[in-house]
């Protein structure tokens, strides 16, 4: 028999319709009424961390969320389930998928319809991740999102649509794996996992959009000495207006580390461009360049600068 533990956030998955139609947190989370249909194969163990919206979610409770799940893996738990809003379940997974060792398998899904609407896909999302973490294949994936009946990395997986139960799409890859009528079938793994075993969270760490005709105004805002870090979105391959770059040197100067990635849905950022703004300047100017459009925070509130803080990265075999 195989022990799962399901840690309830809240979200649309929790969440009713009142008779105006207005959809609310009520306050017990409908999903306490759960019953198991997997009998005696599969024992769940259920928590309520909390009940909140999802934009209510900061680093502090993903971290609270890490820290149960790093004590469940020493607890005999076979693998762990967390329901969540999607406004920023990709963060919470991203932020999991960084922090926590890759060996318990992890998965987190949601709902876009409420609990009492007309196809509510919240039982049967919370089935299937139920399903997957139980399933030994889920092991040494990363965190994983199942929603839909796709499993998806939360490495790079994000929201595309704001009601559509189909919202969760990885861009260039796709899902993973799928959720078939006789089981779990996987078909990629990542090729490497980062882990970084933190125990704290650090604040003033901003993301900013880069946008035709940006001036330095927000990142003159933003030079303070409060400021741990710096996210750009930039434009196409990892570009910036000319009018932003002395600001982002300031910045630089100031010693607040300045991240890059591409605002762009598909494709990596690279240093190719060598006018004034280009990416080939911004890196020597001292930009890092990230290569994927990783919404999280670099940095993003995550990774602090205590000594010892040290992100492993762990090389993981590809299976077709």
């Amino acid at each position: 028999m195989k022990k799962i533990l399901v840690l309830h956030t809240g979200g649309t998955i929790a969440m009713s319709a009142d008779e105006s139609g207005n959809v609310t947190p009520g306050d017990e989370n409908p999903l306490d009424n759960y019953q198991s249909s997997f009998g005696t194969n599969i024992e769940l163990e259920t928590e309520d961390v909390f009940n909140v919206p999802s934009p209510h979610i900061t680093p502090a409770r993903m971290l609270q969320l890490k820290q149960r799940i790093d004590k469940a893996a020493h607890e005999g738990v076979d693998g762990v389930v967390v329901t969540h809003g999607t406004d920023t379940l990709e963060e919470t997974a991203y932020f999991l998928d960084l922090t926590l060792p890759n060996e318990l398998p992890v998965v987190i899904t949601g709902a876009m319809r409420s609990a009492n609407e007309i196809g509510s896909d919240g039982l049967h999302n919370l089935e299937t991740a139920i399903q997957t973490a139980s399933t030994p294949d889920a092991a040494e994936k990363g965190v994983l999102v199942v929603m839909n009946d796709e499993i998806h990395s939360a490495r790079y997986v994000t929201k595309t649509h704001t009601t559509n139960v189909a919202t969760f799409r990885t861009p260039t890859f796709g899902p993973i794996g799928l959720v078939a009528n006789k089981g779990i079938v996987f078909f990629e793994s990542l090729l490497r996992s980062t882990v970084c075993p933190i125990q704290t969270v650090t604040d003033n760490v901003f993301l900013i959009k880069a946008y035709a005709g940006m001036g330095p105004e927000l990142f003159d805002a933003i030079a303070q000495p409060t400021t741990h870090g710096v996210v750009i979105e930039a434009l196409g391959a990892g570009n910036l207006p000319p009018a932003t770059l002395p600001a982002v040197q300031k910045l630089l100067d100031m010693q607040i580390p300045v991240v890059l990635v591409s605002r762009c849905f598909n494709g990596i950022a690279q240093d190719v461009y060598a006018y004034e703004g280009g990416g080939v300047q911004l890196k020597q100017m001292g930009v890092i360049f990230y290569q994927l459009k990783l919404k999280i925070l670099l940095i993003d509130q995550i990774l602090t600068n205590e000594p010892g803080n040290i992100c492993f990265v762990k090389q993981v075999t590809v299976t077709n």
